[in-house]
């Protein structure tokens, strides 16, 4: 890892901004019809907790008055006897309401737990289906860091908006809507002033929760860009031993974690200067209304309310009191909400985001299917697996179905491409390729020769020109089946956590341990697989971390191998490869291309000496083409960088 690339930004993670911690329009309707989709009956039971639970407190608000003006007043001022009956029958109801109050959480909190899991289970089904369908150009233009951010980090935030804001928040408006009917019904007065200090805190709440919300998102920014750094860190720990890079990395990170340290600070001051000002307006609030409580009784003050025109009690004056201390309480809970639904909403959007993107486009109709030959030649479909295959081509002008055998024979004809509208990679580039040759090419880092296995691979379609495969236009052919008839070797090798086994058989799934073993041998990874611990049956995690480069390359080849397909694509298979390694894995390509059609990309070009054409590629043009003998006498590009004049970059 050099210095500067240790000096800029982690690439594993896209700075959210606008489509990344953005919140798009519409985000809390679609992500409440995506739930209610799926548990709209449970989430309604859910709701009809929180109504319950809500009403359970705030109804036994009215008792304490009940209990204060009929039953102890009149024996303190009057001194009428105790009123058992009432007394018993107000106790009795608040008993009945706490209870309910009790048994609704209790059916809310487990409720909401299958909901919220369930929901977050959903979502990230649709998230990976639709990234089984995705083009490869998405993946290509889209860190994984940031790909897997939207898995744990956003999904995170959603699990909080659904289990925890949205619930707090629905019942923190039901508890002040029913406190506000409720004041208004007990004294229009003393609402007043509840209503002056509301306003007060709306205003509080404004600026110190907006602050706040906003700091929050720059912290989780902030977060996303320090674990990505952490992640390249770790993945590169090897280099930056070697480099002796250990201080500029913990240079880096302490700008990183010092930028985390800051947002969060900054986001925890005014999130966590909130409560107490609103605390402290709630007291003065609690206070003033006791004050203004008392003048009104003391003065006789006419209460005014949804009730009638009555004196002002002792019994409504207390009740005032205990729904205002609940009415800050209240908003005080909500206010702290608004960031995380803030986030919530945020990490949805992206989670949509994703779930939005266009799938990769298929307009092809021809398939690839199993078939017979008679002894005339004539191709019959066949539902067994024959091990002989063919193009079934459908013609919609008269209905009719033709099969073309599958042979492996590939043509590019004055094909053009480039990844972006406005910068051509590829200009005219054509050539053929007959079943059982084997086609290299060479070229600088840049000349397009990955770029033309892509296309061969429909991973991206050409605007011009045409890629036949055995004369069928592969825009006619079906995704699936054409790269079903194709085996790729990339430089870069994922092994799967699995046995030796299961990596050779991921291939072809339905291949026998008998078939997988064959395909070991033909690409001559049998001897050093035989010497693991378990032989076969040896356990890999880690993308293969136990093996050595080119062990891993080996049976990356073995599971091309077991799919036996008619075209073979290695590219820069042998890059990362030893030279006694790189004999055996050319000895084993010669084997597994008997009948097949191998294009080959590769730097060192003593691996392409017995290729039956060779392709010099400069700057997306084919400059030169012909075999080794042939490049050679013409002593131009290939007789230089294969006597060293030149070098490959």
């Amino acid at each position: 890892m050099s210095a500067r690339m240790m000096s800029r930004g982690p690439r594993t993670m896209r700075a959210p901004g606008p489509g990344g911690m953005g919140i798009k329009k519409g985000t809390f309707k679609r992500l409440l019809k995506f739930v209610t989709g799926k548990y709209g009956g449970r989430l309604a039971v859910v709701m009809l907790c929180v109504v319950i639970s809500a009403l359970a407190g705030m109804v036994s608000t009215m008792f304490l008055q009940q209990l204060i003006d009929d039953v102890i007043m009149p024996v303190v001022d009057k001194g009428e006897p105790f009123a058992k009956d009432t007394f018993n029958g107000l106790l009795g109801a608040m008993v009945v309401l706490y209870g309910m109050g009790v048994v609704a959480a209790f059916f809310q909190t487990r409720i909401l737990a299958v909901v919220t899991q369930g929901t977050l289970k959903a979502l990230r089904d649709d998230m990976f289906d639709k990234m089984q369908t995705l083009p490869i150009r998405y993946f290509d233009t889209h860190a994984h860091g940031d790909i897997m951010s939207t898995y744990t980090n956003d999904v995170d935030t959603v699990r909080q908006l659904i289990g925890q804001s949205i619930p707090t928040l629905i019942q923190s408006i039901l508890t002040v809507g029913t406190m506000f009917f409720m004041m208004i019904f007990y004294s229009l007065w003393m609402t007043l002033g509840v209503i002056v200090f509301l306003v007060i805190m709306s205003v509080v709440i404004k600026k110190f929760a907006g602050a706040s919300a906003k700091y929050m998102m720059a912290q989780q920014r902030a977060l996303a860009t320090c674990e990505g750094y952490m992640e390249e860190i770790l993945e590169g720990q090897k280099v930056v031993k070697v480099f002796n890079h250990e201080e500029l990395s913990k240079e880096r990170f302490d700008e990183l974690n010092e930028e985390l340290f800051n947002h969060g600070r900054l986001a925890n001051k005014y999130g966590n200067i909130l409560m107490p000002i609103l605390h402290n307006l709630g007291n003065i609030m609690y206070v003033a209304l006791a004050v203004l409580g008392g003048l009104l009784i003391t003065f006789h003050v006419p209460n005014i309310g949804l009730r009638g025109v009555k004196p002002v009690e002792v019994g409504v004056v207390i009740t005032f009191l205990g729904m205002c201390r609940h009415l800050a309480q209240t908003v005080g809970q909500s206010s702290m909400q608004v960031n995380m639904i803030a986030m919530g909403l945020a990490g949805a959007s992206r989670c949509f985001e994703l779930i939005d993107q266009e799938p990769e486009q298929d307009a092809g109709y021809v398939t690839l299917v199993n078939v017979t030959k008679d002894v005339d030649g004539t191709i019959h479909e066949s539902d067994k697996l024959t091990g002989l295959w063919a193009w079934k081509h459908p013609h919609t002008a008269d209905g009719t179905i033709t099969y073309t055998e599958l042979k492996g024979d590939c043509v590019l004809e004055h094909v053009d491409f480039g990844y972006t509208e406005d910068k051509m990679v590829l200009h005219d580039i054509s050539l053929f390729a007959k079943p059982g040759e084997k086609i290299a090419f060479v070229g600088a880092t840049g000349a397009g020769k990955t770029t033309i296995t892509n296309l061969i691979n429909r991973f991206y379609d050409i605007p011009d020109g045409k890629i036949r495969y055995d004369g069928i236009n592969i825009n006619k052919i079906k995704k699936p089946d054409l790269r079903k008839a194709l085996g790729v070797v990339l430089q870069d090798v994922n092994l799967f956590t699995g046995t030796v086994m299961d990596n050779i058989r991921y291939g072809r799934l339905d291949a026998t341990d008998e078939e997988c073993i064959q395909a070991a041998k033909l690409a001559n990874a049998d001897d050093f697989i035989t010497r693991l611990p378990d032989g076969y049956d040896t356990m890999l995690t880690g993308n293969g971390a136990s093996l050595s480069q080119g062990q891993r390359q080996l049976i990356s080849i073995a599971r091309a191998a077991v799919a036996n397909p008619p075209i073979m694509i290695l590219d820069e298979a042998t890059s990362s490869i030893d030279t006694r390694t790189e004999a055996m894995v050319q000895e084993g390509m010669d084997n597994l291309m008997k009948g097949r059609t191998v294009f080959v990309i590769a730097h060192r070009l003593s691996t392409v000496r017995n290729s039956d054409a060779i392709m010099v590629l400069d700057h997306g043009k084919i400059i030169e083409r012909g075999n080794h003998d042939d490049l050679i006498a013409q002593k131009g590009t290939y007789y230089k960088l294969y006597t060293g004049a030149f070098e490959l970059d």
